[in-house]
């Protein structure tokens, strides 16, 4: 579990409000985010779950300010420092890329420059953020490769990311946000292209980092294995939108949303070795002509004439758990 303790005072370090985000193809549009909340506080491990598909990708890029044609942020907020980026202009963004805000994706090779030594980009960002001589960057680069617990950081920096493994590489990406000094680390399914062996090394490695230089995580993973042993708290998005959020204990335990009920169900449990797993029926919705009201109501089970015709709007339940679901409207829209 991430290492908040229960008792103490917690400061907002990233709040996401309404946010969608467009892609506008020959096809049609594509309604990728659909009024996204979510929120994670300093020196936290928040999750981001979901089937592929989902948006969990394109939340992290429109947070990021990395949304390119034909995609376009259409509205919302995402409140950083108590700062809208959705306001500043690139070169604002640049300067809260990397310093700011990091991001490391399931594939690190597609991140690492194939024909540049890992020291010439690690330094080179390094520069660009802290404004100090090369000797200085090389450094900085070699305490963090420490951290992160690389063998020879000297002779990493001279070798090119093809002669690095696809663990030491996502190391190298984390070792990168470390020097930067991010506040938050975007980790978009870090672990989904590695080997079981070193998902578990990187998925301790991301919370002793968050531990020992006080940043916060946003983890995004399909995955509520990977979720549940890193986070504290979780968001649940289901087609574009989150549905349900709160501590991973009572997503787990007690899920509110049908759709997180679902999800918890095909998660296979050692404790019952007969329980037969439960799919979700029917399919994700084509975001190009997603379903009218609640997205979740032609797959789920307990839906209202009110779900097929109006979005749910987002009710908390109890401290922090919030769920966007009619059957927690004071039961005003039961038939």
């Amino acid at each position: 579990m991430s290492c908040l303790d229960s008792g103490s005072k917690t400061e907002k370090l990233l709040e996401v409000r309404d946010l969608s985000t467009y892609f506008f193809t020959f096809q049609g549009v594509v309604k990728a985010l659909e009024g996204v909340d979510l929120g994670i506080d300093r020196n936290e491990v928040v999750g981001l779950i979901g089937e592929t598909g989902c948006g969990k990708s394109v939340t992290g890029l429109s947070i990021m300010g990395l949304i390119q044609p034909p995609g376009r942020i259409i509205g919302g907020k995402v409140i950083f420092k108590e700062q809208n980026l959705l306001d500043l202009k690139e070169k604002e963004l640049q300067r809260i890329r990397g310093k700011g805000i990091s991001m490391i994706f399931q594939k690190p090779m597609s991140s690492l420059n194939p024909v540049f030594t890992i020291g010439k980009q690690f330094l080179d960002v390094i520069r660009l953020h802290r404004k100090v001589k090369v000797n200085e960057a090389r450094k900085i680069a070699v305490t963090s490769l420490r951290k992160v617990v690389l063998p020879d950081p000297e002779e990493t920096l001279d070798r090119y990311p093809h002669e690095l493994s696809g663990g030491m590489q996502q190391r190298v990406m984390i070792a990168m946000a470390l020097a930067c000094g991010s506040d938050l680390l975007i980790a978009d399914e870090p672990t989904t292209a590695l080997d079981v062996s070193v998902q578990l090394q990187v998925l301790k490695l991301l919370r002793r980092v968050m531990k020992d230089a006080g940043m916060s995580i946003l983890l995004i993973s399909h995955d509520m294995g990977v979720i549940g042993s890193s986070c504290e708290r979780v968001n649940v998005m289901y087609a574009g939108s989150v549905v349900e959020s709160g501590s991973v204990r009572a997503i787990i335990d007690r899920p509110l949303h049908p759709y997180s009920e679902g999800l918890m169900e095909v998660i296979p449990s050692f404790s019952e070795s007969t329980k037969r797993l439960q799919p979700l029926k029917g399919e994700v919705p084509n975001l190009l002509h997603p379903p009218q009201g609640c997205r979740f109501h032609p797959r789920c089970p307990f839906a209202m004439s009110v779900c097929k015709e109006k979005v749910p709007p987002r009710v908390e339940i109890e401290d922090r758990h919030y769920v966007s679901c009619f059957i927690f409207h004071e039961n005003q829209y039961r038939s």
